[in-house]
């Protein structure tokens, strides 16, 4: 008997780590990860893999003629010679459970973009077993009429990738990224894309409605909205949000479809804290233990550079009251499972707010980004706390809040540049 042919894929992290598949949208390779992946994998044992057709995979793997290398396509895609009937969103997450298995991983957590997210929610629903939590990004129960993406296939086969390539800016990014280099890179990887490959995934969203069985998904889910979306608007989302029971939704201003390359910070963010939060239940029961998971979650939500400022400026004195920090607030409070670290930082600014300590604010405000809050979000909690903490205090925290929130602009804009 011979064994199932498998998609081209990655692997980063610890092997011993535990492990987190990420599923890619159409048109693009494991490399749409690239932006978050070198974080995530300081965590978990890594998974990327390619669609048929796509990066390193065979365009066949699903007929059984994807053992080898990559198969070249014709030009125009025509009559290549596939031999079964189309290709399902239910053939994709077979190959992702032969991959797992391949890997000797038996549970694991799982977060893909768009089609990529169909093919994990399609595993949550008939492999339960198998999905420790789930992150739908910019994803859809239904990915609309199926005529659409029957024409789109056809298209392909006739005519290639160029049509779709000519047009798929508009779809995936917002215009501000658009023509970025990190965009042109994705783009560009459209057109690497072999015709009948992008065409059966084509027919696998034809035919993809998990609309009547998001009610069936038991795993910890998070859904992500790019906000300005117009191939899975935010209707979408929070169809999936509202459908799957007690998933929680973050929407990303300033983002198109593939939102964790237009906006990789808050995206990683709400990953992080989804992933950290749905973990096996394993809350530390020692100080050794504690003090490694709240050192970990403090750099996860403080950042690394914060962090290892505050250990270079430890002293003999200081060093009890640093521990106690990391091991009670850290490792105790903030790696609870009950609150999303995006409430855990809504409730710190406020009490920072009326207690009026403003180098703690500003430092959790720098934090609350990186937990998937919008300057937006700071906006509303600011004026929650006028309410509640007095104007004079929230008066202060506005000014220092547009501060940090130019801080972040700046960083954003010239991270844009170098990538």
């Amino acid at each position: 008997m011979t064994s199932p042919a498998l998609p081209h894929h990655r692997v980063d992290g610890p092997a011993g780590a535990p492990p987190l598949v990420l599923g890619p949208s159409l048109g693009t390779s494991l490399s749409v990860w690239e932006p978050q992946v070198e974080v995530l994998a300081r965590r978990f044992r890594v998974v990327r893999w390619d669609l048929p057709g796509h990066g390193g995979t065979p365009y066949d793997v699903l007929t059984g003629g994807g053992t080898g290398t990559r198969h070249a396509g014709t030009a125009t895609g025509v009559d290549t010679g596939r031999t079964d009937g189309p290709c399902t969103v239910a053939a994709l997450g077979g190959l992702v459970l032969a991959l797992a298995d391949s890997l000797g991983i038996d549970r694991f957590a799982y977060a893909g973009i768009s089609l990529g997210g169909a093919v994990g929610a399609w595993l949550a629903v008939h492999h339960p077993e198998r999905i420790a939590s789930l992150a739908l990004v910019c994803s859809s129960a239904r990915f609309g009429d199926p005529e659409g993406w029957y024409e789109r296939a056809a298209l392909v086969r006739e005519q290639g990738l160029a049509p779709v390539a000519a047009t798929a800016s508009g779809r995936w990014f917002t215009p501000a990224f658009a023509g970025s280099p990190a965009a042109d890179g994705l783009l560009a990887g459209l057109r690497t894309v072999v015709p009948e490959g992008y065409a059966a995934c084509c027919d696998a969203l034809a035919t993809y409605d998990l609309r009547g069985e998001l009610g069936r998904i038991t795993a910890p889910t998070l859904v992500v909205a790019g906000r300005d979306d117009p191939a899975t608007p935010p209707a979408h989302a929070r169809e999936l949000a509202d459908g799957i029971p007690a998933a929680s939704l973050t929407e990303v201003a300033g983002a198109a479809h593939l939102a964790n390359a237009e906006q990789p910070v808050p995206v990683l963010a709400a990953l992080l804290g989804h992933l950290t939060a749905s973990a096996p239940p394993e809350h530390p029961t020692d100080d050794r233990t504690r003090h490694a998971a709240g050192t970990a979650v403090r750099r996860a939500v403080l950042g690394d550079e914060h962090v290892d400022r505050a250990a270079a400026r430890t002293t003999a004195f200081t060093a009890v009251f640093q521990d106690f920090i990391t091991r009670y607030a850290w490792g105790e409070i903030w790696t609870r499972p009950g609150l999303s670290r995006h409430t855990r930082s809504c409730v710190t600014i406020t009490a920072l707010v009326a207690r009026g300590h403003h180098d703690e604010l500003a430092l959790h405000l720098r934090a609350a980004l990186r937990n998937g809050l919008t300057p937006e979000d700071i906006r509303e909690v600011l004026l929650q706390s006028a309410v509640y903490c007095g104007v004079p205090a929230a008066n202060s925290a506005f000014a220092l809040a547009d501060r940090v929130l130019a801080e972040h602009r700046e960083v954003l804009a010239e991270h844009r540049e170098e990538s």
